[in-house]
């Protein structure tokens, strides 16, 4: 089962990130998940975008979405991670 504490987690820990990324950084990272979404529309076809940022507005998603919106960010933090050279400070308490 999904769980929304994670994805509250992931995205706490990519504000973080992004707040301590330079503007560089974040579109290096936009260029590369970008890069990954040309590559699944090659492969599987077009992404349905408008039911994609409507999932975004959801207060309580069902299984599925919340699935989706994890996955999502597991990516963008990953990304953001790599990019911005994939450490963080030892004393730094990311997540509560």
């Amino acid at each position: 089962m999904a769980d929304m504490q994670l994805f509250r987690q992931y995205n706490e820990l990519a504000d973080f990130l992004i707040e301590r990324s330079s503007k560089e950084d974040v579109a290096e990272t936009a260029r590369l998940l970008a890069l990954n979404l040309a590559h699944y529309k090659s492969k599987f076809g077009e992404l349905p975008l408008d039911d994609t940022l409507a999932m975004l507005e959801i207060d309580r998603p069902n299984e599925d979405q919340l699935k989706m919106l994890i996955s999502g960010m597991e990516n963008l933090v990953g990304v953001l991670g790599m990019v911005h050279g994939g450490g963080l400070d030892e004393d730094e308490d990311v997540l509560h």
